[in-house]
């Protein structure tokens, strides 16, 4: 499904600019009709998802509103409306609690759109920096079929999964990036400022020292005048990989690379698997069509090459064939996900087996993140320690090497 900017007006002449999803413009006019507006105008299709900022430049971009604080908004509005309050109110109430100066304004508005006679997930599409295409189309499912105080309860389950693996990820690698960090510092100042100094006492016998000692003294030399080139070469190439990824061509073989990294590429590739299934669970458990999920997964997913294999997986489904063959096909789900696939599409429980695999694939990425943080640990001190013992090796070699010269 595309997006479009529309611009309609009610019956009362107020002028209303927004965002909508739909397959073609008659759709938005149709909708936009059975929303009691006039249409004025119908802006051609915005970004498609191959001209959207690539994940990895994600970093460079800061969000207004956490996925904390959207968690939390959704519980609130989610225990509001189960108490029986009527939206509006509920966003009413909401625009004064709601944490971060930033969110506030967006709940207003929001509200705002509710009173001129939006529905909820129009008014939420007009803020996709907030609220995701996953968010606004279970919502949209949810008023469709009644049932929003549900859809709200799952979306706040499937938010709160994820951003506990994303919590217990970011606590597993902290130690071990501190520790390099620090380590990478030490060893900085070391050649940089430490070694120099005894430089200078063996400067008048330089040609006599062990090779050793000569070939960290030189390489601390050469540090200490060009090291701004390395660090200048290492800026140029960040940035310039940074601008490649940008590019269609090197977001895909970025994305091919996470896939086959030593350690980490099984790692990634059950995160994908996890994530893709969690997703399609949930927009299936709050209602949304499978054909509509699979577009709306196409979007979600962080690996392009996976994206790829959905819309495979979506052209197969609109042909009444099933999802396990172009599945198996990509190559990137494990069999144990395809078995269970397969046997939710045959009982007709698809939501509830996704959530299964789901659940196994993040105890898998928290145990093998687990197990490749025990091992960086020693890992990175035992290095650490090999280095600092070779020089102090060193400068014992040459200073033991001055005995030896004749005076």
């Amino acid at each position: 499904m595309a997006v479009f900017q529309y611009r309609a007006a009610d019956h009362a002449g107020k002028v209303v600019d927004g965002m909508m999803e739909a397959e073609a413009e008659h759709g938005v006019v149709s909708r936009l009709h059975e929303m009691g507006f006039i249409p004025l105008k119908i802006a051609a299709p915005g970004e498609s998802r191959s001209q959207a900022v690539p994940a990895p430049l994600a970093l460079f971009s800061r969000k207004k509103v956490t996925q904390q604080e959207l968690l939390h908004f959704t519980q609130e509005l989610s225990t509001l409306l189960a108490a029986g309050l009527p939206l509006d109110r509920s966003l009413s109430t909401l625009a004064n609690l709601v944490e971060g100066k930033e969110f506030g304004p967006i709940v207003r508005r929001l509200l705002e759109g509710i009173r001129a006679g939006k529905s909820l997930s129009a008014a939420m599409a007009e803020h996709p920096e907030v609220f995701p295409r996953l968010y606004v189309n279970m919502i949209r499912a949810g008023e469709s079929g009644g049932i929003l105080e549900n859809v709200l309860h799952n979306l706040a389950d499937y938010l709160e999964r994820s951003l506990s693996l994303r919590e217990e990820l970011k606590s597993a690698l902290t130690y071990p990036l501190l520790l390099a960090t620090v380590a990478g510092l030490s060893l900085v100042v070391l050649f940089i400022y430490v070694i120099p100094k005894f430089s200078l006492i063996f400067k008048d016998v330089n040609q006599a020292l062990p090779w050793m000692s000569k070939l960290l003294i030189d390489f601390s030399d050469w540090l200490s005048r060009y090291g701004w080139i390395a660090l200048l070469l290492a800026f140029v190439g960040v940035v310039g990989g940074a601008f490649y990824i940008r590019s269609p061509e090197g977001w895909l073989e970025w994305d091919r690379l996470r896939l086959r990294l030593w350690l980490l590429g099984d790692r990634f590739t059950k995160l994908e698997v996890a994530r893709f299934s969690r997703t399609l669970a949930a927009l299936l458990k709050g209602g949304v069509p499978l054909l509509d999920a699979l577009g709306t997964v196409q979007g979600v997913v962080g690996n392009r090459l996976l994206a790829t294999a959905v819309a495979q997986v979506q052209n197969k489904v609109r042909e009444g064939k099933g999802m396990v063959g172009p599945l198996t096909e990509s190559g990137f789900f494990p069999s144990l996900a395809l078995q269970m696939i397969a046997v939710g599409e045959e009982t007709g429980r698809l939501e509830g087996m996704l959530a299964n695999v789901a659940d196994h694939y993040d105890q898998e990425v928290r145990r093998t993140t687990k197990r490749l943080t025990s091992l960086l640990e020693p890992a990175l001190i035992l290095s650490m320690g090999l280095v600092v013992g070779v020089v102090v090796i060193s400068m014992l070699m040459a200073i033991f090497s001055i005995n030896d010269l004749p005076f």
